[in-house]
């Protein structure tokens, strides 16, 4: 069964990502996604907003030089250069998540929004699962998908 996930990313790669032209996420930490997963996004500082989404494709994890590789196969996946200084950086291993159907929600829901939704909300630092049974999935499940 696929799984909510809440990711936090910066908002020009969170553009990317809506707009299609990103069609894989680098992270620099391994996460818990499965294919299929709803993944939400909400965009960092300046932006402090949940702004859209995506559904996991495949996941590819491995050091540098292989998700090298695997980005050289892919066609057009908007991976720059920059992207590997940044997100990977390190040797330990990365991952990078193929972009399905990406959806810019029409409204999105700011931090001070969700805050008041639920008391005590911090956006993640990286991602974070979102369980059924938490109040944060009853917020997301109710967005516009």
């Amino acid at each position: 069964m696929a799984g909510l996930v809440l990711m936090s990313i910066k908002p020009k790669y969170g553009e990317e990502v809506l707009s299609g032209v990103k069609k894989l996420e680098l992270r620099r930490r391994v996460a818990p996604l499965h294919q299929g997963d709803r993944v939400v996004l909400y965009f960092s500082s300046p932006v402090k907003a949940i702004c859209g989404e995506f559904t996991a494709g495949r996941i590819y994890v491995g050091g540098l030089e292989e998700l090298r590789r695997v980005v050289a196969e892919y066609p057009s996946p908007g991976v720059f250069e920059e992207d590997w200084e940044y997100v990977i950086g390190g040797s330990r291993p990365a991952m990078a998540v193929e972009v399905l159907r990406p959806k810019r929600y029409p409204k999105p829901i700011s931090l001070s929004e969700l805050r008041r939704l639920i008391a005590g909300f911090r956006p993640p630092m990286s991602y974070r699962r979102v369980k059924v049974d938490e109040p944060l999935y009853q917020v997301l499940s109710s967005l516009d998908m």
